[in-house]
């Protein structure tokens, strides 16, 4: 198990890496550079959890703290990268800011990494508290279900992006699990997987609109 599972977080890993990178490479607008920056939010986020992980299976090393701490960093910065999914959207689909809606993501965002900051969540520890899974998931969720909301609503519009929404809601589907009661039930971790196999996609509709896609009319 150890094997495969570290296989696949290093492949992951390397893939949001280097795809973030030929994103940005080959970016035409704003909204492909917002890809990009995406995409290696991804990959350097989780490294600072799925890296300890893995060395944590081969090495004879206390990497409590390590995994901790990397949990607490992943979870500030996938809520960076949803901030970053609405304002991917406004550019896929030219859409103009509705400041009720960024106002809610932007104040959700900020309640988010403030409950990641408190002690109780016991990340130094790396311990895994019920209750506060769900206290500082809870502002995370509404993100989630306002930005799987606004591409549900497009998907008809951009091909290569019609199923983002999908990627999203399933995305949460696995991650609620574990976040919520790894702690009782460890094997729930295994739904970190098919988990991230969908921000793996999420990256390839990205790549797929920066090489195959002209820029949209209005883009900068």
């Amino acid at each position: 198990m150890k094997y495969g599972e570290s296989t696949f977080d290093i492949l992951y890993l390397i893939f949001a890496v280097v795809g973030g990178l030929v994103i940005s490479v080959r970016a035409r607008n704003l909204t492909e550079r917002l890809m990009g920056f995406a995409s290696l939010i991804l990959g350097f986020g989780d490294a600072f959890h799925l890296v300890p992980r893995v060395l944590n299976y081969f090495l004879k090393s206390d990497f409590t703290f390590a995994l901790g701490v990397g949990k607490l960093v992943t979870s500030v910065t996938m809520t960076v990268f949803y901030l970053l999914m609405y304002y991917i959207w406004l550019g896929i689909y030219n859409e103009k800011k509705n400041k009720t809606v960024l106002s809610a993501l932007w104040v959700l965002s900020a309640v988010r990494v403030i409950l990641c900051l408190f002690p109780q969540n016991g990340w130094t520890t790396n311990t895994n508290s019920m209750t506060w899974g769900i206290i500082r998931n809870v502002p995370f969720v509404i993100i989630g279900f306002i930005i799987c909301i606004l591409y549900f609503i497009k998907r008809t519009e951009k091909r290569k992006f019609r199923f983002i929404w999908l990627y999203i809601l399933l995305s949460f589907l696995f991650y609620m699990p574990v976040a919520v009661a790894s702690s009782v039930l460890p094997i729930l971790g295994m739904l970190m997987l098919p988990k991230t196999i969908c921000y793996i996609l999420v990256i390839v509709s990205f790549l797929c609109s920066v090489t195959n896609e002209k820029p949209t009319k209005g883009q900068k």
